[in-house]
């Protein structure tokens, strides 16, 4: 596994994969996994993944097309494919997901929580029964930003203050 470090409008991104997918992606300064064969110059997937970030943070880009293979149980790729399908610029609750795939919501929030794909698997679409901001793993001020910039009205529900970019695709397929 390789891992490829730079930097966004949001913060400095670690991207983890090899020469045929991503396999993670996240803040370095949020729950990062751990990593050894660092890359200045990457290629494949990695590059892709650099490129089509930055283009989304830009307002360039609507969605994301990488090689995705996370690792995960078979009920957190049903979550994560479920994510994979709230369209930009919107937002669902835990319960729509709970009761799209008939769970708990609380195991949707679990699941959730693993999706080792920051932004490009959507988990910031995930909001609670409310419509309020609930944790994310690259903290609500950046999660308020993503909302923000996707144009959501939960990002204007939300009360936390953050410094959000001014400007503003595809779906991904996870595979096994």
């Amino acid at each position: 596994m390789i891992a490829h470090v730079f930097p966004t409008r949001l913060g400095e991104v670690v991207a983890l994969g090899d020469d045929d997918a991503l396999t993670a992606l996240s803040f370095t300064d949020g729950r990062c996994p751990p990593f050894a064969d660092l890359v200045a110059a990457p290629t494949g997937p990695l590059a892709a993944a650099e490129e089509q970030l930055c283009a989304y943070l830009d307002g360039a880009r609507r969605g994301f097309d990488l090689p995705l293979r996370p690792t995960g149980t078979p009920f957190q790729h049903r979550v994560w494919a479920a994510l994979a399908q709230i369209p930009y610029g919107t937002t669902r609750t835990y319960g729509d997901i709970a009761a799209e795939l008939g769970t708990a919501p609380r195991a949707v929030g679990l699941a959730n929580g693993r999706n080792p794909l920051s932004v490009v698997v959507p988990c910031h679409r995930l909001v609670g029964g409310s419509g309020a901001l609930t944790g994310y793993a690259g903290g609500l001020q950046r999660k308020a930003a993503l909302l923000t910039l996707e144009g959501s009205s939960s990002a204007r529900r939300s009360d936390q203050n953050a410094a959000v970019p001014t400007s503003s695709g595809s779906q991904n397929r996870i595979t096994r």
